[in-house]
């Protein structure tokens, strides 16, 4: 694993071209997706590497992981609370040398830390470049994690509750300000970036956002209902709606959608408040 300030490192041991690794969703919880960046395991190896994304638990996680051949080599954490990094100590009694990577500015909220980094930040994990990004709004010092895109490939963006499929976090520490900056760095990343977000919110979200549609623009009313029809059906046969796209959210997330903090900040208490 290097580290930067600046540039990306040079991917090392692949003649220059990126490996390809899979993200797989463990579902943990009521309603929360643990990830798994991971290769494969090799004939001749016992077991291959993997990355996990905010473990709230455990005990799943690790079955997951000796279930599948794979050894854990780091925690990526996007911010303090419990049902992102409750799972933590648990693995590492498993896999002691494992790196735990979190913000800097959370060393105080988020313990066993061995790698403490800040927006700007870039990573090689498992032979792939991964930017950090500072993403304030839900919590003070949430962080997001993208791989750019490779050859061949599309890009990965692990954004614990910044960014929902279909909406956003609640501003627990955070501004309208800070979340409207988080929402529209996100929104700058390539359209085939697939978003993994934290939470399986997508139908109440979709749901929410069809109520308020007669204020969007005809095609965005269009693409939103046509995205709950898929949801629900992809809901009522038990599949996860995750991840999304940069290009479905952008045309179907109001949050992403709002032109400035202040419709943001109405969305929000509008939100917060909805019964449906």
């Amino acid at each position: 694993m290097q580290t930067s300030r600046s540039e990306p490192p040079a991917v090392a041991a692949t003649g220059g071209r990126p490996p390809a690794l899979a993200v797989s969703l463990i579902p943990v919880l009521n309603d929360n997706y643990v990830f798994v960046l991971h290769d494969s395991p090799k004939a001749e190896e016992p077991s291959g590497r993997a990355v996990v994304v905010d473990p709230a638990v455990a005990a799943p996680v690790r079955a997951w992981l000796e279930a599948h051949r794979l050894e854990l080599v780091a925690v990526l954490q996007t911010h303090h609370h419990s049902d992102h990094i409750g799972g933590t100590a648990g693995l590492l009694e498993r896999w002691p040398a494992a790196a735990v990577i979190a913000a800097a500015a959370d060393r105080d909220r988020i313990p066993l830390q061995t790698l403490s980094v800040r927006g700007g930040d870039c990573l090689t994990l498992l032979g792939r470049a991964v930017e950090v990004l500072e993403v304030p709004g839900h919590t003070r010092a949430h962080l997001a994690y993208v791989l750019p895109e490779v050859p061949g490939g599309h890009g990965e963006l692990f954004c614990g509750d910044t960014l929902f499929a279909a909406g956003c976090g609640r501003l627990f520490e955070g501004s309208a300000e800070q979340m409207h900056h988080s929402l529209q760095q996100l929104a700058q990343l390539p359209d085939s970036t697939r978003v993994w977000c934290a939470h399986e919110y997508t139908r109440a979200n979709l749901r929410w956002a069809a109520a308020l549609v007669a204020a969007e623009p005809e095609a965005a009313a269009g693409a939103i209902t046509a995205r709950l029809a898929a949801v629900e059906l992809a809901r009522s046969q038990g599949q996860a709606t995750i991840p999304s796209t940069i290009a479905l959210e952008r045309a179907t997330n109001l949050f992403l959608r709002a032109g400035n903090a202040a419709t943001l900040a109405a969305l929000r208490r509008h939100k917060d408040g909805w019964q449906g």
